[in-house]
């Protein structure tokens, strides 16, 4: 009996949870880019890079060829790169709610922590500690 079909979609998303595969499908994304292109932007060592994307064309997500000294990559077909669009706007709109939470948190006066206060109890100007009493109207959440 072949794998539930929701345990072949978490092997394929295990297969693009890799950064240097992730970049190198965004690269490609835009168009057929050699190997030599893909390492002057990704910045990996050759061997390495060639490995990830061995793990790639094993898989069927993209494919290979020779021109000439160079081996060119391409992507089989565009639902990858519209993968990839898709989660670069879910990531941008986690980030945004999270920069929103952010905000609102460094507006709010009563949850200002500075370095002295995340490290332990206060300290006055002379050096010595002082006791931390909980404010009475300060509610957590």
């Amino acid at each position: 009996m072949p794998p539930p079909l929701y345990q072949r979609k978490a092997e394929f998303f295990r297969l693009l949870g890799h950064p240097v595969r992730i970049r190198a499908l965004e690269l490609l994304s835009i168009g057929p880019t050699s190997v030599r292109a893909l390492l002057d932007d990704i910045g990996a060592e050759p061997a390495y890079l060639s490995q990830q994307l061995a793990v790639l064309r094993r898989a069927g997500v993209v494919t290979s060829h020779r021109e000439g000294a160079l081996v060119v990559y391409r992507l089989t077909g565009p639902d990858v790169a519209d993968l990839l669009r898709v989660a670069r706007r879910i990531l941008a709109e986690l980030l945004a709610g999270q920069q929103r939470l952010l905000d609102e948190l460094r507006a709010d006066p009563e949850f200002e922590v500075d370095a002295v206060d995340a490290a332990g109890p206060d300290v006055d100007p002379d050096g010595d500690a002082q006791e931390v009493t909980p404010r009475a109207d300060a509610a957590c959440g």
